[in-house]
């Protein structure tokens, strides 16, 4: 237990990644945890130490009391569920917590790996999840950790790829919400400070 009497929480991430929408979370809930920044040009994440903790290399990982949890969704759903006071999921009620399930199951399975298919496809599959969003203020009737998932994948696809705001309508209006939340504010200060280590979305013809 930490001096506040939760858990012992050590937060493992790369600036821009992933695991940004993570970081958002952490500080939506205002929990203390010790952080570590990972170099992926470095091949930090490929190191003993930290493979002892995620045998993938992949980041984010929150180790709990000194027990490795990996993934984002997990974490994110361990967060909303160990903090219910900051609302990050709906209460008492399992439709709206199946949005989220469902929300965050489309973003891991279909956009997350979409450029893997090439620039085309990607524009394609987000247009879907504008559609799918539409005139919705959050992705599941309320904030939750479903729209920092969100957020975190449009924001790398925005700045990865050069194409009119207008174009995905939807995903740009709740984009410009979360950059007004103060966690996201904290998070991308902090990752931005550290700095970005970006790949390439597509190869080069």
């Amino acid at each position: 237990m930490n001096s506040a009497g939760g858990p012992v929480l050590t937060f493992y991430f790369a600036p821009g990644t992933s695991s940004m929408a993570t970081h958002i979370a952490l500080h939506e809930i205002a929990i203390p945890f010790e952080s570590h920044s990972l170099s992926f040009d470095k091949r930090e994440q490929r190191a003993s130490s930290y493979l002892d903790l995620n045998p993938e290399g992949k980041v984010p990982t929150l180790v709990i009391n000194g027990r490795p949890l990996t993934e984002v969704a997990a974490i994110l759903w361990y967060l909303a569920r160990t903090w219910p006071v900051a609302q990050l999921i709906p209460a008492n009620d399992p439709e709206a917590e199946a949005q989220v399930i469902s929300w965050m199951s489309f973003i891991a399975a279909t956009l997350h790996p979409a450029r893997r298919r090439g620039e085309q496809y990607t524009l394609s599959v987000y247009g879907i999840a504008d559609q799918r969003l539409g005139s919705a203020e959050w992705a599941a009737g309320q904030y939750s950790i479903a729209d920092m998932h969100l957020f975190r994948l449009y924001w790398r696809f925005r700045h990865a790829l050069e194409f009119p705001p207008e174009r995905f309508p939807h995903l740009t209006a709740h984009y410009e919400r979360m950059m007004s939340r103060a966690a996201v504010q904290k998070t991308i200060g902090i990752e931005r400070a550290l700095g970005y280590e970006f790949s390439p979305w597509f190869p080069k013809k």
